[in-house]
């Protein structure tokens, strides 16, 4: 790989590597409800604003913005929620690798929508081992390491709806000609129409203006969801969709690392050995079966010999 790609990934994994890191710190002065609508507000103007600036516009058909809404609903509306409120009283370490079991729950959707008619012996034993390492990480036997069973709970299902919302864009979304800057930029002012429909009801908690929470929650907005939704279309694009999904192995990595420097977040042997399991089990769902060989051609038939030839 080039220098401008390392340079490209570094970049994005970093960003999205701290974003646990800035929910726990905006988690400080806003809540939870209050924090994604403000992030997915300011996403939204960023990346729309690109679009519109390159000539893209957001897509008509009423269908399309029907889709758009659910996917907003899985993809952004409900896990951004609860990794807000996973994070109050748990660990951003613990959330960003359970973060990473998302294939999984994106493989059990894909099945139940019928884009997956087999599953194969890899993504089997990914499943299985994505499972594994997702219970390690909870330790029910010992929670303390890795925070209450109120946020696991809320890690696991956030886990399970942003993997849903990559099978339903799969599936209803993906190939319809919409440009993906714009399909981004659409989702995200659905998720945030959705948001301000919720604020009333669960928003309206005192804010504690803390300058720590409000620099979080704007990098939240601005760079990691709007400019890294940017690098990485670029990085798609330019190296490949195969460069871009190891982002999901560095940017877990970045996560634990900034949660037990940053943040001084202790990790148990149980955390450690189920973030190996689910980064294992996300490349083994990630890992394209061999192409089927080719037959062999037909060998020529070997003439008969001759009748003077036989004895």
């Amino acid at each position: 790989m080039s220098k401008a790609t390392y340079t490209r990934l570094a970049a994005l994994s970093l960003i999205w590597g701290s974003v646990f890191l800035w929910i726990k710190i905006a988690g400080y002065g806003f809540s939870p409800v209050q924090m994604v609508l403000i992030r997915l507000a300011l996403g939204a103007v960023v990346i729309l604003a690109i679009g519109y600036a390159k000539g893209l516009r957001l897509p008509k058909e009423r269908a399309t913005w029907g889709h758009l809404t659910v996917a907003a609903l899985l993809g952004n509306a409900i896990p951004w929620t609860l990794y807000a409120e996973g994070e109050i009283a748990g660990s951003s370490s613990v959330a960003a690798v359970v973060n990473g079991s998302a294939p999984i729950w994106t493989l059990a959707a894909a099945l139940l929508l019928g884009q997956e008619k087999r599953v194969s012996g890899y993504k089997a034993g990914g499943v299985l081992l994505g499972l594994g390492g997702t219970a390690l990480i909870a330790s029910p036997w010992n929670s303390a390491s890795a925070g209450t069973g109120w946020s696991i709970l809320c890690f696991v299902l956030g886990s399970i709806s942003f993997g849903a919302s990559f099978a339903y864009m799969g599936k209803f979304l993906v190939g319809k000609g919409i440009p993906p800057l714009m399909l981004a930029g659409g989702q995200l002012s659905a998720a945030t129409v959705l948001l301000l429909a919720a604020f009333p009801f669960l928003g309206l908690q005192a804010v504690t203006w803390r300058a720590d929470s409000v620099i979080s929650v704007l990098v939240l907005g601005v760079v990691c969801t709007g400019f890294a939704a940017l690098l990485n279309f670029e990085l798609i694009i330019k190296d490949g969709p195969t460069v871009a999904s190891t982002v999901t192995y560095l940017m877990t990595a970045v996560a634990v690392v900034l949660g037990a420097v940053v943040l001084r977040e202790p990790l148990g042997w149980t955390v450690w050995l189920g973030a190996v399991a689910v980064l294992a089990a996300t490349g083994l769902l990630r890992r394209k079966p061999r192409p089927a060989a080719e037959p062999a051609p037909e060998a020529a038939p070997v003439p008969a010999p001759a009748a003077a030839d036989r004895t």
